[in-house]
């Protein structure tokens, strides 16, 4: 779990971000998550939007993924999500390093 502080520093490097994954009304499928979890590996922080067709909420796209994986949702802002989690590889590491020393 995120402190407040962590969330805040987090927040405040996605603002530049464009969304690079969205969810669409194929909806929510494993497939979709497992590539949302190799983005999350090599950038550590992503946006992900819903389109305006996508039969799922924000909230249920937030369940489902913090349910079945180990990423944080960070914020949510109208139909976008900011995802975190930290790399594995030390290489991938951009945030997760100043995300630990909060």
């Amino acid at each position: 779990m995120l402190r407040g502080k962590q969330k805040r520093y987090l927040r405040a490097q996605a603002h530049s971000l464009r969304p690079i994954f969205s969810v669409g009304k194929n909806g929510l499928t494993e497939t979709w998550l497992d590539q949302l979890t190799g983005a999350l590996e090599k950038r550590e922080l992503i946006k992900i939007n819903l389109q305006q067709s996508a039969e799922v909420t924000v909230a249920d796209t937030k369940a489902y993924i913090e349910d079945n994986t180990d990423i944080q949702v960070v914020q949510t802002i109208g139909r976008v999500l900011v995802l975190y989690r930290p790399a594995t590889d030390a290489d991938n590491q951009r945030f997760s390093p100043v995300v630990e020393d909060m």
